[in-house]
Order: C-alpha cells, then structure tokens, then sequence
C-alpha cells in the first residue's frame, strides 16, 4: 500500500556549497536530522526550498538525491511546478521513477489566469501524470484556486490533495465542505504554520511548513498533542512557535530568515543564490542573535554570550528589527562588528 500523506512534511532548504552548487553531503546529513526528528515527510522543491532559483536539472537532482537519502523511510512528496504542462509532466515521470509518493503542483504564476484555466491546466496534468498529484495554491505567488475548480479537480483519481498556503480558515473549510462528500479520502495540508493548530483540529491531516525545517521536534509534538486531544498543550505551543516563525518570516527576505535559523541548528547552507547587500548580509547577523535566543527558549541552542533582551509573546515586525537593532548595538560596542 502507498504511506499515507499526513502529518508535518518539511519543505525541506537546499544546502550550498562555496561554489554555489548543491551541497550533496550536507543536504543528504540533513535529510536524515529531519527523519530522526520526527517529521513524517519531505517536500523538496518548494517554496521555502527556492526552487525557482535552481535550474530543472538541479531541480531533479534534489529529487533524486533525497528520495535516495530517505530510502522508504518517509514519504516524499516533490514538488514539480515547472514553467509549461509539458516540463512538468516530464517532472512527474522522472520523480515517479525516483520514488517519490507524490507530486506538489503550484498553479500557474506569471500569467494571471481564469479559473476555467487553471482547471484545464491541472486536468492536462491529471490526465497523463504517472505520479499522485497534490494542488498547491499559494495565491501570493501564483493563480489562485477557486473552491469551484478544487471541487472539479478532485473527481480526477490522481489529484488526491491539495496544500494551501493562503492562511486563510475559512477557505479551507469551505474545500472541505466542497470536496469531502465526493471524496472523503481527499487529503487536505495547511502551508501556514502560524494556523496550524487550528487547521489541524478542524479536519486538516497535516501540514507543510517551513518552521519544521528549523524545530521539527516541536512541530511534530504540535501535531501529535492535537491527535492525542491535548489541545490546551498544543495551544501554548503554537502561541510559543508564533514569535519564531514571526521572526524568521518578518525580519528578512523569505526564506533568508529560515535558512539563518536552521544554520543554529547546525548545518551550513552555504550563501544563498539570492545575492545579499551589505546591509543585509549584517542584519542577517543581528537576526541570528534573535533567533538564537528564540531557539534557546525552546531548549534546542543555547543562548548568546551577550544575552537576550526581553521578549513577550509574538513579536510584531516593529519589535523584531527594535531586537535586532539592540543586538547589533551590543555587538559593535565588543568590536564583534
């Protein structure tokens, strides 16, 4: 039988090396921290793993090297958007031939398109895909997906989910409402960690968020409190990831704030292919400070030598570059900058 698609997948960052290649060793050293820590799946090639910036051979490297690295011990679920259905469909067949469990297809961007055409772009796929297709709809960056054309798409045996990264609650209970009489095996994931206690509870089978590439030790424990029904637990770890995630998401461009923080959890990403200016490159410093004391209060690093400033709750884009700003000053007065 095919594994299930449920519980935290990671969307998992590419390490590079100095030449800004993929950093194969420490992309596979990763893949197995990830595993051993409890997520229940990868999604490489996604939006937190930059996709757009690999090349589609890179892109199918990625593939290969983690469903090779996973060995059967997680499901992977690839991401495949390319720029046309016919490089996409080529995906679908090279990841199948890889392993993976499934395909993650984002719907169309560049193109603002019809609803009518996004549907006839996913029915293209779905019609020809050797692979299980999962929709992604990321209305940020790409098409949206009506609840309409959700329900159309989900007659089709191979679409057999969606990811929704819109944040939105009640967009997701209204595809719920529309697809689960039709298909009750329909698999619905949440992209957006800052809900996903709440998605969680009201039906979602899991979710794909970035932060389980940072703390997947407390992702996984969020879920596993909700299925267990220790919601008041669950709660205040959610309220608890929101500062983090709040803080890798708002201080930096995305995923530049993720990938600083999994580096505390000691790995090397290597520069990003997204050049940094001068100024970013030491605010990206001051940033790892913060987050540095976030993680610390998880337990999972510990704190700078130079302290922490105090903190309470979630933090508000104003209060993270006012930390940061505060951090930055303690480090030029030690000459560290």
């Amino acid at each position: 039988m095919k594994p299930p698609i449920a519980g935290i997948f990671t969307p998992n960052m590419v390490p590079l090396d100095r030449h800004g290649d993929i950093d194969e060793a420490e992309l596979r050293r990763y893949v197995d921290w990830l595993v051993d820590r409890g997520v229940h799946g990868l999604y490489p090639n996604g939006s937190t793993g930059e996709f757009t910036r690999f090349t589609a051979e890179e892109r199918r490297r990625t593939i290969q090297i983690v469903c090779h690295q996973v060995r059967g011990r997680v499901p992977v679920l690839a991401g495949a958007a390319e720029a046309n259905v016919r490089e996409t469909l080529a995906a679908c067949e090279a990841y199948c031939e890889y392993g993976a469990r499934a395909v993650a297809i984002v719907s169309p961007f560049y193109y603002k398109l019809s609803p009518e055409s996004v549907y006839a772009y996913f029915r293209e796929i779905a019609l020809h895909s050797p692979i299980d297709v999962t929709l992604y709809n990321i209305p940020l960056f790409a098409s949206p997906i009506d609840v309409p054309t959700i329900r159309r798409l989900s007659e089709f045996p191979r679409v057999i989910g969606i990811k929704d990264s819109s944040g939105d609650m009640a967009f997701m209970l209204r595809m719920m409402a529309a697809v689960q009489p039709i298909r009750p095996d329909f698999v619905f994931l949440t992209g957006w960690e800052a809900a996903l206690v709440p998605m969680l509870l009201m039906g979602c089978q899991g979710g794909t968020n970035a932060t389980s590439g940072v703390v997947p030790e407390v992702t996984r424990k969020m879920y596993d409190l909700v299925l267990a029904r220790q919601i008041d637990a669950a709660r205040t770890l959610q309220l608890r990831l929101l500062e983090l995630f709040d803080a890798m998401l708002l201080s930096a461009d995305f995923p530049e704030g993720f990938r600083a923080a999994a580096e505390l959890r000691g790995f090397n990403f290597g520069k990003s292919r997204q050049p940094l200016s001068d100024s970013q490159q030491i605010d990206r410093t001051g940033l790892k400070r913060v987050l540095q004391c976030i993680l610390a209060d998880f337990g999972l690093t510990d704190a700078p030598g130079e302290g922490c400033a105090p903190r309470v709750g979630a933090m508000p884009h104003d209060r993270i570059a006012q930390i940061t700003t505060q951090v930055l000053d303690q480090l030029r007065k030690q000459g560290v900058l």
